[in-house]
């Protein structure tokens, strides 16, 4: 047996264990936060990969304010009511501990005084016990180093670890160094049977099951969905105008009895300007980006959602709006730090045998509630509500295409991209790749579908032989059963939204 001895106790600064313990209370028998009762689809995703235990970590990574945190804790009381010893649960919300700035290795350090003054054990003794243990870390993009750390720790001791994030590009730069250790959840903003949830109203799960993509590419997959959505018809149309009234955040809908404005002034200020003020101000190397131009930047997006605009259209507008010297260099840049975030989602058009990209990134905002806080304009996306607002109908459907966009994005393993407009061929609106199968998407918002016209792309890109799509799918404002072409399955957003 080895001296204990041998290796002294490490110790943290008192400020910090306080921190942690308030972190943890279930250690010392006391109950933590409450939590709303209505749960997200999340959860029982969650749930399903730490029983799976196909590796290691599981990460789940989103934008803001979407419910990462809560699904976070409900899983993790949910352990507590299922009998796992509350000392074996470890949790920490990497934003709110600045001491352990101080700190070398801060993971490792943090693990080493856990197993020394929680546990009483290593956290391999107590797994050839048979007891599970779990360490939840919130934004753990925050930490120093945190995949390496990470990495380390899961090759040396055994236990499972949940870890959220909304840096997109962080979380995605450790997805590369832990490699076969860990598998990612993506979480977006409520989807139509979530919103219903929040709402008191029951539309059943996800049509889509939580174990990879292959039913994608089945046409039989879509139109059992089609189908799906016509059989709740009714509720479904509830939900959606629910969602169009106030977007997807679950905030909006948890207090729905709350008026608009006073929402819309929530949003802005602990989504909107904490990402652009906080998450992104400080660069590599401690450098300070220019706020005033990623916030116009944001507001630019929100005007051409669900739209691709070149560089030099955003460059030529910021420049007018800031008086200000701004190259599309810089607007590349900014973009991209933008979609670090998950409040924009860059849709790139389809590269097909290397060729040289043409075209740019399409314009998907993580939830269109944000642009109607942010720009203080609400625009209709249902169709009971775009009846009476028809000058607003081209808007709604950048708006509508943005909202695919969006949720299509969250679909892990997933490829997305769209086809620009060239001399030899229409554009496609998105294109979903599934291994080698690619399955064009059309977003047709209007009242009546031209056939021939409006199909255009969908066949020209089917007719292709080196793209490889069976079918393709046509997004509409209603159920349509205009499009007689069986290559074409068409249903409306409000369907599609059941995905998820």
């Amino acid at each position: 047996m080895i001296d204990r001895h041998l290796f002294p106790q490490f110790r943290l600064p008192d400020p910090l264990v306080l921190d942690i313990r308030r972190m943890n209370p279930w250690w010392e028998a006391k109950p933590q936060r409450r939590l709303p009762e209505t749960r997200r689809h999340l959860v029982t995703q969650i749930h399903a990969r730490l029983r799976s235990r196909l590796a290691p970590i599981v990460v789940v990574r989103g934008p803001r304010q979407i419910g990462k945190t809560i699904a976070q804790l409900q899983v993790l009381q949910d352990l507590l009511d299922g009998g796992v010893r509350p000392a074996c649960i470890l949790r920490l919300q990497c934003d709110e501990l600045p001491e352990l700035a101080r700190l070398s290795e801060q993971l490792l350090r943090l693990v080493d005084w856990y197993e020394a003054n929680v546990l009483g054990a290593t956290l391999n003794e107590l797994a050839h016990r048979g007891q599970n243990t779990y360490i939840f870390l919130d934004e753990v993009q925050n930490l120093t180093d945190w995949d390496v750390q990470l990495k380390s720790l899961v090759d040396s001791s055994t236990t499972q670890l949940l870890v959220t994030g909304s840096s997109a590009l962080r979380i995605e730069q450790g997805r590369d160094s832990l490699a076969g250790r860990i598998t990612t959840i993506e979480a977006g903003v409520l989807s139509l049977t979530e919103v219903a949830a929040f709402r008191g109203m029951d539309l059943g799960g996800p049509f889509l099951a939580d174990n990879g993509t292959e039913p994608l590419t089945r046409r039989e997959f879509w139109l059992d969905l089609r189908a799906h959505g016509r059989r709740i018809a009714a509720s479904r149309d509830v939900a959606f105008g629910w969602f169009s009234e106030r977007g997807g955040y679950p905030l909006v809908h948890q207090l729905s009895d709350v008026a608009w404005p006073e929402l819309a002034q929530q949003l802005n200020e602990n989504v909107v300007k904490k990402v652009i003020q906080h998450d992104l101000r400080v660069g590599e190397r401690g450098r300070k980006r220019d706020a005033p131009l990623l916030e116009e930047l944001f507001r630019l997006a929100c005007r051409y959602v669900g739209q691709a605009p070149t560089a030099d259209t955003l460059a030529r507008e910021a420049r007018r709006a800031l008086h200000a010297n701004v190259g599309t260099q810089r607007i590349h840049h900014y973009l991209r730090f933008l979609g670090d975030t998950l409040l924009l989602r860059l849709v790139d058009p389809l590269e097909i045998r290397l060729k040289r990209r043409r075209g740019s990134a399409k314009l998907c905002l993580s939830d269109h509630g944000l642009r109607a806080s942010f720009l203080q304009e609400f625009v209709p996306i249902d169709p009971t509500s775009l009846r009476a607002e028809p000058g607003l109908s081209d808007l709604a459907g950048h708006i509508a295409e943005s909202v695919a966009g969006a949720l299509l994005a969250t679909i892990p393993s997933l490829a997305l991209s769209h086809v620009p407009a060239r001399a030899d061929e229409p554009e496609v609106d998105f294109v979903m790749t599934v291994g080698t199968r690619r399955i064009p998407i059309e977003v047709k918002y209007r009242r009546r579908i031209e056939p021939a016209g409006d199909t255009e792309g969908l066949r020209t890109f089917i007719e292709k032989v080196t793209n490889h799509a069976p079918f393709a799918l046509l997004i509409t404002l209603h159920d349509d059963d205009t499009v007689i072409d069986p290559r074409i399955v068409t249903f409306p957003l409000s369907t599609l939204m059941l995905l998820r």
